[in-house]
C-alpha cells in the first residue's frame, strides 16, 4: 500500500506541484490549505507523514504541530518554511518536528527526507495495528485482515477504513471522512464517500465481516464488531 502524505501549504501551486511529484514517487497525497484544516485532518491519524508549512492562515504550522503533540498524535512531521534562521529551526524541532526544510528546497532532498522519516517511524513501530474484534488494520504494512484472511483494498479504501477503525464505536460523519481521506480535492463530494464506503463494505462482506461498517442514518458511519452494539456519536 502507498504511504499517505498530508501536504499543507497555502499556495495552490505548491500544493499541486507536491501532490503531482510525490504521487509520481508512489505516495498517496492529500492536501490542505490552512492550519485549522490541517489540524482536523492530522488528528485522524490517517497519515504516515505530514509536510507542514509554518506560515499558514488561521493557525500556524508551529501551533498545529504543538496541538498534535499535546494530543498524543505522533505522526512524523516535516516543517517547511522560508525562515532559515537557526532559532526558527530549533523552535520547530523542540516542538516535536522530525525535520525542517527551508524554501526553496530541492525536490530530491524532500523525497529523501520523507522516505527517511517513514523508515524511522516504521522501525519505531509508531503506527501499530488497529484491532476491532476480528478485524486488523495494520497501518505499518498497509494491510487489512479479517481474522487470518487478507482483505485487498485500494489505497483510498484503506485510508477510509483506517479512519473508521481508528474511531471504532463512534460515528464519523461524511464531512469528516471527506476531509480525512480526500482533503481539499475539488472533485471530491459527499457522494464519493458513499461510493467508497460501498466498495469497502462489499470487500469486507466477501471476507465474512458483512456488518462491520454500518450507516447511522442522519449522522454518518460507524465501524464496530458486528457482535457489539454500543455506538456513540461525535
Amino acid at each position: 500500500m502507498k504511504p499517505r502524505v498530508l501536504v499543507v501549504d497555502d499556495e495552490p501551486g505548491v500544493r499541486k506541484a507536491l501532490q503531482r511529484g510525490l504521487g509520481a514517487e508512489g505516495m498517496d497525497v492529500v492536501t490542505a490549505a490552512d492550519g485549522p484544516s490541517a489540524l482536523r485532518l492530522a488528528q485522524t491519524g490517517a497519515f504516515d507523514v505530514l509536510l507542514l508549512d509554518i506560515m499558514l492562515p488561521g493557525l500556524s504550522g508551529y501551533r498545529v504541530l504543538q496541538a498534535l503533540r499535546a494530543q498524543g498524535v505522533h505522526t512524523p512531521v516535516l516543517l517547511v518554511s522560508a525562515k532559515d534562521g537557526e532559532i526558527d529551526q530549533a523552535d520547530g524541532l523542540d516542538l516535536g518536528a522530525d525535520g525542517y526544510l527551508v524554501k526553496p528546497f530541492s525536490f530530491v532532498v524532500l523525497v529523501a527526507q520523507v522516505r527517511a522519516v517513514l523508515r524511522r517511524a516504521a522501525a519505531q513501530g509508531m503506527r501499530g495495528p488497529l484491532r476491532i474484534g476480528g478485524l486488523t488494520v495494520d497501518r505499518a504494512a498497509r494491510e487489512v485482515r479479517w481474522h487470518d484472511d487478507p482483505v485487498a483494498l485500494s489505497p483510498r479504501e484503506f485510508a477510509l477504513l483506517e479512519v473508521l477503525a481508528g474511531r471504532a464505536g463512534t460515528v464519523v460523519t461524511k464531512d469528516e471522512l471527506l476531509r480525512a481521506v480526500w482533503g481539499d480535492e475539488q472533485a471530491a463530494t459527499r457522494n464519493v464517500v458513499e461510493v467508497y464506503v460501498g466498495y469497502v463494505r462489499r470487500k469486507l462482506d466477501a471476507a465474512g465481516a458483512g456488518a462491520f461498517v454500518r450507516t447511522v442514518r442522519g449522522h454518518g458511519y460507524v465501524a464496530s464488531d458486528p457482535e457489539l452494539d454500543q455506538v456513540t456519536t461525535g
